[in-house]
């Protein structure tokens, strides 16, 4: 993990972006908020897959989203919702996953967790009981 940003520290971007796939890197995932411009300039540099996290700062991190999401052709940044970085995380799972059978079966595994737990929320909100009702 590492803090870097496309203004203030160009060079190293560059150079974490281009040395990403030898130190065995297989996703990268880069938040940026307001101009959001690390995504796409990660993604310039690298055969990597890159997931941009739009950054909440001003206009509710709008200006984020539509800045990461307007890639030029060939410059492909898979993007989540604004401060989704869990969800980001999850997708480069979900990448990884569909080259190593061990760690798609954790990804299987974690999906059906989510099914059980709203299943039993719904059952909880079953539960539910209230003096007053509107209908």
């Amino acid at each position: 993990m590492h803090a870097i940003s496309a203004h203030r520290t160009p060079e190293l971007v560059e150079e974490h972006a281009k040395n990403a796939k030898d130190r065995g890197i297989k996703v990268i995932i880069a938040g940026a908020g307001m101009a959001a411009h690390l995504p796409g300039v990660i993604a310039s540099l690298t055969p990597l897959p890159v997931i941009g996290v739009p950054i909440k700062s001003g206009f509710e991190g709008l200006d984020a989203l539509l800045a990461i999401v307007q890639m030029p052709p060939g410059v492909p940044v898979a993007t989540v919702a604004v401060n989704g970085a869990l969800n980001a995380g999850i997708l480069a799972a979900q990448m990884m996953a569909t080259g190593d059978e061990e760690m798609m079966k954790k990804v299987i595994a974690y999906k059906e967790n989510l099914k059980i737990k709203i299943t039993k929320a719904s059952e909880e909100l079953k539960e539910l009981r209230f003096k007053f009702k509107t209908n």
